[in-house]
């Protein structure tokens, strides 16, 4: 039979042997991930699950394989699962995307209540779009509809002021340095305030 131990939960692990022991590199990448995740030194984790640090080193460093007695124990000091224990590593892998847009050199997108200069253009399959907007319009009359779109936005004030129209609030005046991030399916609408056109800069993500 496969050891247990008084207080912590049986687990089912009739589908494996009484000698299986967990598969090394994976398990060991994981446990680490989980700690450094959570900020916890070797010595919490031992004081948590009641493993020894040298042996939760070893787990870590592939040295040693550990038997479902210790995996019961992680689990239970951990306050995890047994399937999060065995989940693969996250792993991150730079592509290495880079675009520089220099002033002024954006793609001109021109509305009639704005006016947009898309940025980083070279870039596709983006999941944000940034671009920057001269704001046109002088009053909410000149929109024939609430614009809406799919995603989120972001919009920071970069010179001037405005009033932010938006579909469940009421309309609020942002000035230079501001910002306003919401839900781009709410109906919204900007209108210059400024004696100039507003110039905002405006990022919307899928």
């Amino acid at each position: 039979m496969a050891d247990e131990t008084p207080g912590l939960p049986k687990l089912d692990i009739s589908f494996l042997s009484s000698e299986a022991y967990v598969e090394p590199l994976q398990l060991g990448k994981r446990l680490k991930e989980i700690r450094l995740s959570n900020n916890w030194t070797l010595e919490e984790v031992s004081q948590r699950t009641g493993l020894a640090r040298s042996t939760l080193s070893k787990i870590e460093n592939d040295q040693i394989s550990p038997t479902f007695t210790a995996v019961q124990k992680l689990i239970q000091g951990l306050g995890i699962d047994l399937p999060q224990l065995f989940t693969q590593p996250k792993t991150s892998h730079a592509t290495g995307r880079r675009d520089i847009t220099r002033v002024n050199e954006g793609k001109p997108h021109p509305t009639p209540t704005y006016e947009h200069e898309l940025l980083a253009t070279q870039l596709v399959h983006k999941k944000m779009l940034p671009f920057k907007s001269y704001v046109r319009a002088r009053s909410f009359s000149e929109y024939q509809e609430w614009v809406r779109h799919e995603g989120e936005e972001f919009l920071l004030i970069l010179s001037g002021s405005l009033l932010f129209y938006s579909e469940f609030y009421e309309p609020v005046e942002l000035q230079a340095g501001d910002s306003v991030y919401y839900d781009a399916n709410m109906g919204h609408a900007l209108v210059s305030t400024s004696k100039g056109d507003a110039h905002i800069l405006w990022v919307t993500a899928n």
